[in-house]
């Protein structure tokens, strides 16, 4: 969809808004980025990641399902997480989460914070340790975006 605003305010001389929903991976990334370095000045730690665990056809290679996110600061931030429903309840998912969760305490972290809704996974999370700081209420009604975070141990040493 194009912009629905470019008008420049009045307020700010040479400077332009534009409202959308198609930004461009080179624009969210300039801001991803800018904001990034903003914290590495802030807090002289230089640790943002992405991490994810892909789920994948073992007979085409392609990605099926998985879990995607990214620590920083101490923190992991699981973004995505998805499996098909015929590979829902056998374990999978769990495995998934314990992996995601192994890695980021590997990269440190001590907290892990994610938002599923109602409808979705919260009662899978608080299977797993995960515990609801709190709901805010969305569409439908009768639904809303569930806050969860979890404390991550420190790694076990075999």
């Amino acid at each position: 969809m194009p912009a629905t605003d470019s008008t420049p305010p009045t307020r700010w001389a040479g400077i332009g808004l534009t409202v959308t929903d198609a930004p461009q991976p080179s624009e969210v990334s300039l801001i991803s980025d800018a904001l990034d370095r903003f914290n590495v000045d802030a807090t002289a730690i230089d640790d943002r990641r992405p991490l994810a665990v892909l789920v994948r056809d073992s007979s085409t290679g392609g990605v099926i399902g998985g879990l995607t996110g990214r620590t920083s600061l101490g923190l992991f931030f699981l973004d995505l997480f998805f499996l098909p429903r015929e590979l829902r309840g056998g374990g999978l998912g769990a495995e998934i989460l314990r992996r995601a969760e192994g890695e980021a305490r590997a990269r440190g972290c001590r907290t892990a914070v994610l938002y599923t809704i109602t409808f979705q996974a919260p009662g899978f999370y608080a299977q797993h340790g995960w515990r609801r700081l709190g709901e805010v209420p969305c569409d439908p009604p009768g639904t809303g975006r569930v806050f969860m975070t979890k404390d991550l141990d420190p790694p076990t040493i075999p």
